[in-house]
C-alpha cells in the first residue's frame, strides 16, 4: 500500500481509540452506599458560606481527576450526570468518606466531616452549572 493509504488507514483505525481515550471514566454501578449511610442528612445543607468552602476544596482535592467543572476525565467519571446527582447527599458523603480503590477513588475520610459535607455541597452545585 502506498505511503499516503496507509497514513489514511491509520488515522481511521485510531479515531475510536482517540475518541474513546478523551470520554470520561464510566461510574461503578455496583458501588452503592448502605441504607444507613444514605439516609443521612447533610448537616451543612442551606448554608452558602458552607458552599463556597466547597469549592475550594474540590478545587484542591477533586479537580486533578474530575476535572475542574466536574465533568469527569479518563480517570474519574463526570460528577454531573443524573447517576451521581440522584444519590441521597449521605451515599455522596459516605463514598466520598470511604473511596472506592477498585474504580481509583481514594478516601478522604482524613478530612473533617465538615469538609466532606462541604464537598458534597460542590457536587450539586456542579449540576446546576
Amino acid at each position: 500500500m502506498p505511503a499516503p493509504g496507509r497514513l489514511v488507514m491509520l488515522l481511521v483505525l485510531s479515531v475510536p481509540i482517540v475518541g474513546h481515550a478523551l470520554q470520561a471514566r464510566l461510574h461503578d454501578p455496583g458501588w452503592l452506599a448502605p441504607v444507613t449511610a444514605a439516609s443521612k442528612r447533610n448537616p451543612l445543607a442551606g448554608r452558602a458560606d458552607a458552599r463556597a468552602g466547597g469549592g475550594r476544596l474540590f478545587r484542591d482535592r477533586c479537580s486533578s481527576c474530575h476535572g475542574d467543572d466536574g465533568r469527569g476525565t479518563t480517570t474519574a467519571p463526570d460528577l454531573t450526570e443524573a447517576v451521581v446527582q440522584s444519590q441521597s447527599d449521605g451515599a455522596l458523603f459516605w463514598k466520598i468518606s470511604g473511596g472506592n480503590t477498585y474504580a481509583g477513588m481514594p478516601t478522604f475520610s482524613f478530612l473533617p466531616e465538615p469538609q466532606r459535607w462541604q464537598l458534597v455541597l460542590h457536587l450539586r452545585e456542579l449540576a446546576k452549572r
